[in-house]
């Protein structure tokens, strides 16, 4: 069976292919000749993931997944939320918004904070999510290297490092995207 992932991202393409074998081949946006922007217009990470699928299914008659990930922070009611990627205004820049969530929580004691990923899978017009979440901690400064986007000021529960200062095999143990990409990769060994 030929999946398509929405992405362009090869890295994430041959990740998430090691974990579902032989028996589904995973092909991107690009290997279907998908070159066009797809529309994010949705107020929640839950619809934005909805509408990436719909719009491969929708226009290619394909069976695919898409994925959209937020940042939610308690303190500011959720926020960035569905708008993480661009929370600093455009055109988006990691280093911009974490400057504006750390400005937004500098005189707040309250400093919860969750990643959640949503991944949408459409198999043959049927519709399935599956949500991966990872609560914790935002800090007063970027801490590591590695990752992207918050990563540097995200401190998982239980952790005394940020996301940014662990490799990524230690990040995929329990990260949110790990969370939900381990679910969808389950629901396809049993079901297809």
């Amino acid at each position: 069976m030929k999946l398509i992932f929405a992405t362009h991202n090869y890295n994430k393409l041959s990740e998430i292919q090691s974990l579902l074998g032989n028996d589904i081949t995973l092909l991107s946006l690009s290997d279907i000749g998908c070159s066009e922007e797809i529309p994010e217009t949705a107020d929640t990470i839950e619809g934005n993931s909805l509408l990436k699928a719909q719009y491969i299914w929708n226009r290619y008659a394909v069976s695919c997944f898409a994925d959209d990930t937020g940042l939610e922070i308690t303190a500011l009611d959720g926020k960035p939320g569905v708008y993480s990627a661009r929370y600093a205004g455009e055109p988006k820049n990691d280093n911009k918004n974490i400057t504006k969530v750390l400005n937004e929580l500098a005189l707040l004691d309250e400093r919860s904070a969750r990643f959640k990923t949503v991944i949408t899978l459409v198999l043959e017009g049927d519709y399935f999510q599956f949500t991966g979440i990872v609560e914790g901690n935002i800090g007063n400064a970027k801490k590591g290297e590695n990752g992207f986007g918050y990563d540097p000021i995200f401190y998982p529960e239980q952790e005394k490092r940020t996301f940014a200062e662990m490799d990524i095999e230690e990040k995929n143990q329990f990260s949110h995207r790990a969370r939900a990409f381990h679910q969808l990769v389950d629901f396809l060994q049993k079901n297809v």
